[in-house]
Order: structure tokens, then sequence, then C-alpha cells
């Protein structure tokens, strides 16, 4: 009888690719479960609380930097890929602002956990006895830039960079650690207070925007006639 030449379930290269992503799935879960009890996590914890050696953790989270990466990119995903359907760059913000950002509440140990090692390479870096791969944030910055775009034609470049900046200081992780450890807030306040600093800042923005754009023909051509009356010279033309 001839031999039947198929590869048993679970074996050949579809089998390991299918073993491959259940082990990453598992390890990606039991790593949000430990983060979000509070605090960072080691590649070897995860390993542990996922029944598999070491080395295959390893294999699949080389540092913790890779570890939290995904972690948060696990947690945020609708979040970084988050563009709103408004026209206005004002409303684009406002409504990022308003539709995400509640979001991070869910997420607040892993958010904290991310900067809480972002911090911590920091330290070693500047010590210069950093062993690992730098964890570095700053997908803040694509999210803000895509959904308030549209404020970049009226802004100018120099000013539009300046917004995105400012915003970022409060889209994020840090507007919870200085109003709840600091100020004992709410998450409800943590986030009227974080929508009212972005709209306070865009409004700003907008309104020194206005205040530096060159004044109408006809505008100008009448101050020029004031003040030439004023002072008894002829008004330049425009």
């Amino acid at each position: 009888m001839k031999k039947d030449s198929r590869a048993a379930p679970g074996t050949g290269a579809a089998g390991r690719e299918g073993r491959s992503a259940r082990t990453h799935r598992l390890l990606i879960d039991e790593a949000m479960k430990l983060v979000g009890h509070g605090g960072l996590v080691t590649v070897a914890e995860v390993a542990a609380a996922a029944g598999v050696s070491r080395a295959t953790a390893y294999r699949y989270f080389p540092s913790r930097s890779r570890l939290i990466d995904e972690i948060m990119s696990e947690s945020l995903g609708p979040v970084r890929r988050f563009e709103s359907r408004e026209a206005d760059g004002a409303a684009r913000v406002r409504d990022l602002f308003e539709r995400t950002f509640p979001l991070f509440k869910q997420f607040e140990p892993q958010m904290r956990a991310a900067l809480q090692l972002a911090l911590e390479h920091w330290a070693l870096e500047r010590a210069g006895v950093l062993g690992e791969e730098a964890f570095r944030r700053g997908n803040r910055k694509q999210i803000l830039a895509r959904n308030a775009q549209p404020l970049r034609g009226k802004l100018g470049a120099r000013e539009y960079d300046r917004l995105l900046k400012a915003l970022s200081l409060v889209y994020g992780i840090e507007p919870y650690v200085v109003l709840k450890d600091m100020w004992g807030s709410s998450n409800r306040e943590v986030n009227a207070i974080t929508c009212w600093v972005a709209d306070a800042v865009i409004e700003k923005s907008l309104r020194e925007g206005e205040a530096r754009e060159p004044k109408r023909p006809r505008v100008a051509a009448r101050e020029n006639g004031a003040r030439a009356r004023r002072t008894g010279r002829a008004a330049p033309s425009v």
C-alpha cells in the first residue's frame, strides 16, 4: 500500500505559523494582565505567567522595549488609527480628544508602564549604563498631525509645529499622572480639563494667526492715508 505523504495536522509551515501566532497571542495576553495589575514587567515574568520557556519568550520579545511597544500597540491600536471625518481643523482635533482621550483610562496601567520604562531608560542612558534597546515614545505626534492637518494652512509651518507640540503635552498619559496623582482628580475631570486646554491652545493659535495675516490693500491704504494726514507726508501707494 502506498504511504500517505500528507503532513499530519499541526505540522509543516502552516502548522508552525499557527503555533507561533498562538504563542505570541498567549504572551501578549499574559503581559496585558500583568501590566494591568500595575507596574512594569520583564520578559521572564511574562514567560513564567504564560508557561513557556524564557528562550521562547525572548524570541518574540528580545527586550522590555519590544514587549512594552507591543503592549501599547495592542492597547491603543484604534487610537493610533483614528482619523476624524470633520473638515475643519479645530473640529477635527476636538473630535480626536472627545472620542479617543476617554479610552486612555481603560489602558492607564499600560500607558503608565510605558512612561515608567521611558523614564528609566532616560536615566540609564544618561548614566551610560543602558543595557538594552532604548524605549522611545512618540506615536502621538503622528496622531495629532494627521487630525490637525487642515490647521497648517491657517497657521503656517512654524506656528503649526508649535501647536502640535503644545497639544502633545496634554494628549497622553501625562494629564492622568498630574491631575490624578497630585490633585486627586476623577477620570471625568481629567478628560474635561484636557479638552478645555486643547480648545484654549487652538483658539489662541488661530487668534494669533489672524493677527499676523497681512491687511487687505484697501485697509492698508486707509491706514496709510490716516498716518499721512497726521504727519503731513504723502501716503505711499499700495
